[in-house]
């Protein structure tokens, strides 16, 4: 019996790893689905921002509270699944507590440190819970996040919740079995663990068989539940978990502020005013900005899969706290889903085949494009740098030089400045004529 848990257990892990492998290389594929574009400059800089923003979510502390109870989360998440690893061997050598017996009291104190961290995940998931769904924090309920987007922070944090009581539970029971001598748990006495030890009053009237049946199957729901957790981080907005960190050290190190001109655009106007600079094999572009995910660069590509959805972008957003129908959140959000779309597209077909859907018009409208101010406060919110703006900017860009879609007004202006060298409607000649008047 005791190899058949051996062997299931193995095989599980082998499976869980298997299809999450799997759907890391899909998600990494459609992230190359963008156009190539370097970011191997300036390393130290990257990697600070990596610390500063990943590590030490220093744009979370701008709201000190929330940041805190993020950071117990976050840490607790990272932190308490470094008892997986021994979860992960006990299970696959068919040991219980391997490491106790090498490092003594340290073990104790750590299993100590990583019970507070997972009574404060319990918590603070409750509080997450209640800000979502009693208060209804006004960027929680947004329309953008109607159906499946709004179910899975719930499910994120119900989940959270559950993976933490069953490691108390496996904890307390585990160190009840200690305590009364128990020949399958004797072996080595760790002594009471600081959270898991309160529940003991629980188990007075329990019998041996029945604690070790609860430590062995809230053993196995732990780490069963970790592994299909794992498993659907890469289809949940919980990804950020993982592409925070990549994301933070690929961020643009220009100022917010600045819009970068396109070379092809450039260059036309540097050869018409300097005909004698334009090589001789000049080829004009294929296109101008961009009308679907391919036209966007990997680094957009990468945002959309980072975005946690928290809204700060879309609370920040004159254009959405005014009505418009612009959302910086669904921007991303729709990117994303785009390219889910694109990636079934290629698995039936065995590569892309034309399905008459674009990013541009299907998924995000022309009225979501116009509302936008270019203002940045998205950018400047965001707790990992992502850019709706880039994906905003180069819609833009092939609305207007594509398909010379734009507003009366916009063209109006733009024929004036093409004419009259100015966004109003006067002669060049006659600009200086307000002086005799």
């Amino acid at each position: 019996m005791h190899y058949l848990q051996q062997i299931l257990f193995i095989l599980i892990l082998a499976v869980a790893t298997w299809l999450f492998s799997g759907k890391v290389k899909e998600i990494s594929a459609n992230i190359r689905l963008g156009k190539d574009e370097d970011f191997s400059d300036n390393k130290s800089e990257r990697w600070k921002n990596v610390w500063l923003l990943a590590f030490g979510q220093k744009k979370m502390f701008r709201k000190p509270l929330v940041a805190l109870l993020h950071f117990v989360v976050y840490a607790g998440f990272l932190i308490v699944n470094i008892e997986v690893l021994e979860i992960i061997l006990d299970g696959a050598l068919g040991s219980h507590r391997l490491f106790a017996p090498y490092i003594g009291g340290l073990y104790t104190f750590l299993i100590n440190f990583f019970e507070f961290f997972a009574l404060g995940v319990i918590i603070v998931c409750i509080i997450f819970l209640v800000r979502r769904n009693v208060l209804k924090i006004r960027r929680f309920i947004s329309k953008d996040l109607n159906g499946w987007p709004r179910s899975d922070a719930n499910y994120i944090l119900i989940a959270e919740i559950l993976l933490m009581t069953f490691l108390l539970t496996m904890n307390a029971a585990d160190t009840e079995l200690q305590q009364r001598g128990n020949s399958s748990y004797g072996h080595f006495i760790t002594g009471n663990f600081a959270v898991s030890s309160w529940l003991h009053p629980l188990f007075a009237g329990m019998s041996d068989d029945a604690l070790v049946t609860l430590e062995r199957t809230t053993w196995w729901l732990h780490i069963v539940g970790i592994f299909v957790f794992l498993n659907y981080l890469p289809y949940s907005k919980h990804l950020h978990i993982v592409l925070a960190f990549p994301n933070a050290y690929y961020t643009r190190l220009y100022p917010k502020g600045e819009i970068r001109n396109m070379p092809s655009v450039q260059n036309e106007v540097l050869y018409a005013m300097q005909p004698e600079l334009a090589p001789a094999d000049t080829t004009p572009p294929d296109k101008f900005g961009a009308k679907d995910i391919f036209d966007l660069s990997w680094r957009n590509l990468l945002d959309a899969y980072s975005c946690t959805e928290c809204g700060r972008c879309s609370a920040a957003c004159p254009a959405t706290q005014t009505g418009k129908a612009l959302s910086p959140r669904k921007i991303m959000m729709d990117t994303r889903d785009r390219m889910e779309d694109v990636r079934k597209n290629i698995k039936k077909n065995g590569e892309f085949k034309d399905d008459s859907q674009t990013l541009l018009h299907n998924y995000i409208t022309v009225e979501e494009l116009r509302a936008c101010t270019t203002c940045n406060a998205c950018v400047q919110e965001c707790p990992v740098s992502i850019s709706p703006l880039e994906i905003i900017i180069e819609l833009r860009r092939s609305l207007i030089m594509e398909e010379s879609n734009a507003p009366p007004e916009w063209n109006a202006m733009n024929s004036n400045i093409e004419n009259n060298f100015a966004p109003w409607k006067f002669n060049p000649d006659e600009r200086d004529a307000w002086i005799n008047a």
